[in-house]
């Protein structure tokens, strides 16, 4: 008998929305006093390069930072969640308004270590009992 794969659970856009708000109220407050010494018409482009290998997650909440901030920020993802990274290589690059880039970038790398790190744990994991018969069901990061 052959064990299907997991199909992993993916939080709604309401939750990750949810999620964001929470963050950038904890983070953000009532405004940035560090991104209010930019010019407000500067414009910044940013380049976010991983330190360490690892799995990619959480694409959808940095996506999310962003939109909530500024939605003329754009952003151009060169992986995908779930893919294997490895230090020194580009996830993404950002540009648009200086001060909303320097606003949300703290937040939005808060989510992609958080994530990343869980999901490398979890591919770990699951490398370990690789061929043993044992079924990983699932993970729990406290």
């Amino acid at each position: 008998m052959t064990q299907s794969q997991p199909q992993p659970i993916t939080p709604g856009d309401d939750d990750i929305a949810a999620n964001v708000r929470a963050a950038l109220a904890e983070d953000v407050g009532s405004g940035d006093i560090t991104a209010a010494l930019i010019p407000a018409a500067a414009q910044a482009n940013a380049r976010v390069i991983t330190r360490e290998d690892g799995v990619l997650c959480g694409r959808a909440w940095v996506d999310r930072v962003f939109a909530e901030l500024d939605p003329a920020i754009g952003l151009a993802w060169q992986a995908r969640d779930g893919e294997r990274i490895t230090a020194g290589q580009q996830l993404f690059t950002a540009a648009g308004p200086a001060r909303s880039l320097l606003t949300g970038e703290r937040t939005a790398l808060n989510f992609l270590q958080l994530l990343s790190g869980t999901a490398t744990t979890c591919q770990r994991y699951a490398g370990l009992v690789a061929g043993t018969g044992v079924r990983l069901l699932d993970t729990r990061k406290t």
